[in-house]
């Protein structure tokens, strides 16, 4: 079997593992400027793909590929993966989950704290010496400084990420934390103190909201210029999560014409994002070139279950994370009649808990 592995620029993975395994691992880095013709060539004969962002594996890309039966991304995100072409055809479509939780959550209310406590207005002003020779300039700063305590925070999306930065937010004292998602139930919510509340009250009531729901067709610009306009004028938004959850014309508009005080991204619409865009040149805006899920941990982590889940699935064991679980039933009905891309692989589905 060989295992080819796309990882846009990423760690590549450590062969010896395959090697140990008796499977040839052919390393590929791809990126955003590779042809589809060219992806599709490098994944034709493979059993397994380890994927970054780009180039997307979309159903032309996997329907060109007869042999592929997984395809692994490190993190959470799978949204380079067709979905319903993977389910369609037979191919998990896997994630690590939880490799970078606290790295996400970590980077989110660091992004607050730099905006609440003007940490790099104060910065620049204290190491261009401002501090000694315009005093009064620098203390006007601090009419801007902003306090957590006492405050509503929202948060948009309540999992694992959502959860995480729950547990962080609370230590510094808000008198409200809300969370908006449709699929999360609120007992769930009750052991991080948290109330499930529906967007439009969260968008109008929170101080602070931050983003950590997936990127679909339900959440593209659920940031929009109504949602800011709903938005408190003094409020901070964050999003660590994806791009396209917020419209960049929209955010511009939100954070020129005043409609929200502030905000923080480590993800843009499109990445990377273009250096004539007017949102770089905005005083109230933080960018991060999409960074938030790295550590050394995070990184090693997830390139190793990256890998275990095409090695586990491969030999008959469940997979880290699985974000097609309707693939098992399309997989049992292959193996009852024509198994395919599945022949003479064990079966895993048993392993998987559904």
């Amino acid at each position: 079997m060989a295992i080819k592995v796309f990882n846009g620029g990423r760690q590549l993975a450590d062969p010896s593992i395959f090697t140990a395994a008796g499977i040839e691992l052919v390393q590929v880095a791809v990126g955003a400027t590779t042809k589809k013709e060219d992806y599709i060539d490098l994944l034709r004969d493979a059993d397994g793909a380890l994927i970054g962002t780009l180039p997307l594996t979309d159903a032309e890309v996997l329907e060109a590929c007869p042999k592929l039966k997984i395809v692994s991304r490190q993190g959470v995100g799978v949204d380079s993966i067709d979905l319903e072409a993977s389910t369609r055809l037979g191919i998990l479509a896997c994630n690590t989950p939880g490799v970078n939780t606290s790295e996400v959550a970590d980077h989110a209310m660091a992004q607050l704290l730099a905006l609440t406590r003007l940490i790099r207005e104060f910065d620049s002003a204290v190491k261009a010496g401002r501090w000694s020779t315009q005093t009064q300039a620098v203390r006007d700063l601090a009419p801007g400084l902003k306090r957590i305590a006492g405050s509503t925070v929202g948060i948009v999306g309540f999992g694992a990420i959502g959860r995480a930065f729950a547990t962080r937010i609370r230590g510094f004292g808000p008198f409200r934390v809300i969370a908006y998602d449709p699929y999360v139930a609120q007992t769930s919510a009750d052991l991080y103190g948290v109330e499930l509340v529906e967007l439009d009250e969260l968008l109008r009531v929170s101080d602070f909201v931050t983003i950590h729901a997936p990127s679909t067709s339900e959440t593209k610009h659920m940031f929009s210029s109504d949602a800011f306009k709903s938005m408190k004028e003094s409020a901070i938004l964050i999003n660590c999560a994806r791009g396209p959850l917020v419209d960049p014309a929209a955010l511009h508009v939100a954070l020129t014409d005043g409609q929200i005080f502030a905000a923080a991204l480590d993800v843009t619409e499109v990445e990377p994002i273009d250096a004539e865009d007017p949102l770089l040149g905005l005083d109230n805006l933080i960018i991060t070139p999409h960074v938030a899920a790295g550590s050394a941990v995070s990184s090693s982590e997830g390139v190793r279950k990256q890998a275990e889940n095409v090695l586990r699935v491969l030999s008959g064991e469940a997979p880290h994370g699985l974000a097609n679980p309707e693939v098992i039933k399309v997989i049992a009905l292959m193996r009852g009649s024509n198994p395919g891309r599945w022949e003479n692989i064990p079966d895993f589905s048993t392993a998987l808990a559904l």
